[in-house]
């Protein structure tokens, strides 16, 4: 088992790797295949004398989504995976995402504030909705791309929460879907997009938290995968109609 993951920082309590996308993060009676967390144990020493939490999860903190990549902690004893996750809870962790979306997005600069819940009919999507749970992501318009006729938006995007799915939902709701999502752009679009990008557009650029022992301050950048750099070189940024 080939493993490859690229590591951004390491120090004696915690590593960041750039995961890359395609991975399923965590182990489940669901998943097929190599995890992000086989790869984790087979790449990184987890201490079986830890609490049992953390040697579930092998101390990975957080989830990205199967396609996302970038930026992911994992914790390498307890004491650290403890700290992190209330990091989280508490919300002093800073994430910053970059993501391709559909069309024009206006204004340039904003936030998304809606709630977000698993959809009752389709326990595999999530969407806003009336019941859901407090959802909070800001927004910055870095660059427009033309494929086509149609405009797209390189985001940077801020999520203040933490909800599965959060961002996808979010840009879904504003009527700018993600390129190459194929449960939140629609179906037809999704496989159109697939012909030029065959995941979804969505990277976890940044994070930023409070090292556990020293409690400096330590932001880490995750440099964007070859083909997402790769189809951003093939798109027009000429001629956008403002």
């Amino acid at each position: 088992m080939q493993s490859n993951l690229q590591i951004l920082f390491k120090n004696d309590d915690l590593i960041v790797i750039n995961k890359p996308s395609g991975v399923t993060v965590n182990r489940s009676d669901t998943t097929s295949g190599n995890t992000l967390q086989d790869l984790v144990e087979k790449d990184f020493e987890i201490d079986i004398n830890e609490e049992p939490e953390f040697i579930d999860r092998s101390g990975i903190v957080h989830r990205l989504d199967k396609e996302t990549s970038g930026a992911l902690i994992v914790a390498r004893n307890s004491t650290a995976f403890r700290a992190l996750q209330a990091q989280f809870k508490e919300r002093t962790t800073e994430k910053e995402y970059i993501a391709l979306a559909h069309g024009k997005i206006s204004p340039a600069e904003g936030e998304i504030n809606v709630p977000v819940g698993r959809l009752p009919w389709n326990r595999k999507r999530f969407g806003v909705l009336a019941g859901g749970r407090e959802a909070l992501t800001g927004y910055i318009v870095e660059e427009e791309y033309k494929l086509g006729d149609e405009v797209l938006s390189l985001v940077r995007l801020f999520p203040k929460t933490g909800r599965t799915h959060q961002i996808r939902v979010h840009l879904k709701h504003i009527n700018h879907p993600i390129f190459s999502d194929e449960l939140y752009a629609g179906r037809k679009t999704a496989r159109d997009d697939r012909k030029y990008l065959e995941r979804v557009f969505l990277h976890a650029h940044k994070i930023s938290f409070n090292d556990p022992t020293s409690l400096e301050r330590i932001e880490i950048q995750a440099p964007l995968s070859e083909e997402l750099e790769q189809l951003l070189e093939k798109l027009d940024t000429s001629n956008i109609i403002e």
